[in-house]
């Protein structure tokens, strides 16, 4: 545990015309830049609880609250407050106290969201008798069940009760697991908020609206709502949202459902009760433990890795060229048009081909303005910036250079020698072909310093995983931009050395290689797949396959059988799947549903000698836990850590396994397949008493 960072709370009286009482102002503010946000820790609590005794001895028209610039406040500091079951108990207490006094204060309360409003932070808001919201704020919203938690602070008493409990599980639990945020407007809409003010001068327009509420001219209506068949079937689409994405495998969401339908009775010290008694008993379970491990390495592991290049040897990048046509090269190309507004060349050696791959990039450009994803102003600017040619001459002014050709070694030599000829000395040229060592293609340049490794998880353009590939005489100057280059993707760059695959195709080649075998060996494919349920993944096996692609896992697994062929087998089945061009073994409905392809069954030379679900699922698991020690004794990776990073970012695979080696650990394959346990007991696990 660490030292808390304290959210100050001080209160300041404000006269209002109109009103014959000043609005006590309680202003929140951690005293550190807007990087830096606004949390909650047991001091911040008891700061809150002070400035509101402020506030009453001032005897105002109203009672408000509001943050530091840009922040209002994301909620609970876990780090610094504790986990046992007496500090929850206690925390939880303090908060619902804190907080509660705002609710019940025969002063009007308002909360003025003038930045983000997260988790905790939003349940202060909801606290509030009245709430205002900025044009300009970023998010508000409740994350904590992606994360295996829940709110507890109100959140599941209060929201429910404010907008009705269909909406409340929409906020709650839906847009938790589709990692949505609300909007200011949104918020207005489905009634978390109740009046959206423009930012420029929201404070006074803020003080003006409190004025007309509190004198009666503006008035916040409440809605009635169904509190029995409509609440069941609220209830009833939250269960079956949360088994859809967990299968039973975090608490926390199951929780967040049962206190849903506890706030049905509206009765507040029942309800802020369970809330404290249902945290004490998920934080106390080695699947909270897992989150809250994940959620710390995703916000602190990518800075603290182990020979990382001086930031300040970047280079500035403001063009990039792409060497491809493909589907993979316009991705990016929309990407880098998109994060890192530059003008943006693709290359290839064919006319007709380059100027098919720019209008496909404006095409996808189009679906994303008609997705709402795009402004119609963004959408002209990320058109004009992508631009394509059969010359090499149009890379002159490149900083980046990415080749994303779909040919062997051989050719991607031979574009990159071309490209060296064509582009400044300080262009970085960087390779992204899945199991091709960048040290390889660079062998038949004059400058193989500048090349370096760059392996985007797929989609390039949802995932947030970048891994960064330094061969041996990558320059740290070519390293430095690599890393630059991810940041301003909005991506998180994790360093490895130059080995036959990446983390993230490693590790998925050996499941992916482990599941085959078990099919060729004869296991039907409905019961192979769903033997990965009970650790609530986001892709089954068979479906992570059809989003690689079969061609994609084909080519990584034989660069992996090169490399370790007692380990890595190509499947003829496999094999033959790509020869057919079959890009998945299911046949899809409309619903959604799924059933093996009777083709790709006919064609699948399978044995006799089936597994379980249960033997599927131990077979892979042991598989996984050998090839990530093997990774951790060849240097691969410093820490397990980096393995489960790259996991969560770069597969998305859940909070609530941490990764996956949380999940080895506390299910003893970890110990039983490499002898000891990937991180120490009480890292991602409930300590050891």
């Amino acid at each position: 545990m660490r030292n808390e960072v304290v959210t100050h709370a001080t209160t300041r009286m404000i006269p209002v015309s109109g009103l014959a009482k000043p609005v006590a102002l309680i202003t929140l503010d951690n005293g550190l830049d807007p990087t830096k946000p606004n949390t909650f820790g047991r001091e911040g609590l008891r700061s809150i609880d002070a400035a509101f005794d402020a506030a009453l001895a001032a005897d105002p028209a109203a009672i408000a609250v509001t943050g530091k610039p840009f922040c209002f406040s994301v909620g609970a500091d876990l780090a610094a407050v504790g986990m046992d079951r007496e500090t929850t108990l206690a925390v939880g207490k303090l908060g619902h106290d804190a907080f509660r006094r705002f609710t019940d204060s025969t002063i009007p309360t308002f909360a003025l969201v003038n930045g983000v409003a997260i988790g905790g932070g939003l349940e202060l808001a909801l606290s509030c008798q009245y709430r205002t919201v900025a044009s300009d704020v970023p998010a508000l919203g409740f994350p904590e069940c992606a994360l295996g938690l829940f709110q507890g602070w109100g959140g599941t008493q209060l929201l429910p009760n404010l907008i009705g409990p269909d909406r409340a599980v929409t906020v709650i639990i839906e847009n938790a697991f589709t990692n949505t945020m609300l909007q200011p407007a949104d918020a207005v809409e489905l009634g978390v908020a109740d009046v959206l003010l423009d930012s420029a001068d929201f404070l006074d327009a803020s003080l003006r609206w409190i004025a007309g509420v509190v004198d009666g001219t503006t008035a916040v209506p409440r809605p009635e709502f169904d509190r029995g068949a409509g609440w069941d079937a609220a209830i009833a689409r939250a269960r079956a949202l949360v088994e859809a994405k967990t299968h039973g495998a975090s608490p926390g969401p199951e929780r967040a459902v049962e206190l849903l339908d506890l706030a049905r009775h509206h009765d507040l010290d029942r309800g802020y009760a369970a809330e404290s008694e249902a945290m004490a008993e998920v934080l106390m379970g080695d699947e909270a433990r897992a989150s809250l491990y994940a959620f710390s390495l995703v916000q602190w592991r990518a800075a603290q890795q182990p020979g990382l290049p001086d930031e300040s040897l970047a280079r500035p990048v403001e063009s990039v060229g792409i060497a491809g046509t493909g589907p993979g090269a316009t991705g990016l190309a929309l990407l880098f048009a998109r994060q890192l507004d530059v003008p943006v060349v693709l290359t290839g050696a064919d006319r007709a081909q380059v100027d098919e791959a720019v209008a496909r990039v404006h095409t996808e450009a189009d679906a994303l303005l008609d997705g709402g994803l795009l402004t119609p102003d963004a959408a002209v600017r990320v058109k004009a910036r992508v631009s394509g040619s059969p010359d090499g001459e149009a890379l002159r002014e490149a900083g980046l250079v990415v080749e994303a050709l779909d040919g062997d070694l051989p050719t991607r030599q031979r574009v990159f020698a071309e490209i060296e000829e064509q582009v400044p000395p300080g262009c970085v040229l960087a390779t992204t072909a899945p199991g091709t060592s960048p040290a390889e293609v660079a062998l038949k340049l004059r400058h193989p310093a500048r090349v370096v490794g760059l392996r985007f998880a797929h989609p390039a353009a949802v995932m947030p995983l970048v891994e960064i590939i330094r061969a041996d005489g990558t320059d740290e100057a070519t390293l430095a931009t690599a890393f630059a280059l991810g940041k301003g993707l909005g991506k998180t760059g994790v360093l490895i050395p130059d080995t036959p695959a990446s983390v993230v195709d490693r590790v998925l080649a050996r499941l992916l290689g482990e599941i085959v075998a078990i099919l060729d060996e004869g296991t039907p494919f409905g019961p192979a797949d769903r033997a990965f349920h009970p650790l609530g993944l986001p892709a089954t096996p068979l479906d992570l396959l059809e989003l690689i692609g079969p061609a994609t896992a084909l080519r990584v697994i034989e660069a992996l059988h090169a490399a370790f062929p007692d380990r890595f087998t190509v499947s003829g089945n496999l094999r033959r799947l790509v020869e057919a061009g079959r890009t998945s073994v299911w046949l899809r409905d409309a619903a959604g549903g799924k059933t093996p392809d009777p083709e790709v069954l006919a064609g699948w030379q399978a044995g006799s000698s089936p597994s379980t679900p249960a033997e599927v699922l131990d077979r892979t698991a042991a598989a996984l836990a050998d090839e990530i020690r093997r990774m951790l004794d060849e240097g691969v990776v410093a820490e397990a850590q980096d393995v489960d990073l790259c996991l969560i970012l770069g597969v998305g695979w859940p909070f609530w396994l941490g990764g996956i080696t949380p999940y080895l650990d506390r299910t003893g394959v970890s110990e039983r397949v490499t002898g000891r346990r990937f991180l120490p007991p009480g890292i991602a696990s409930v300590p050891a008493e």
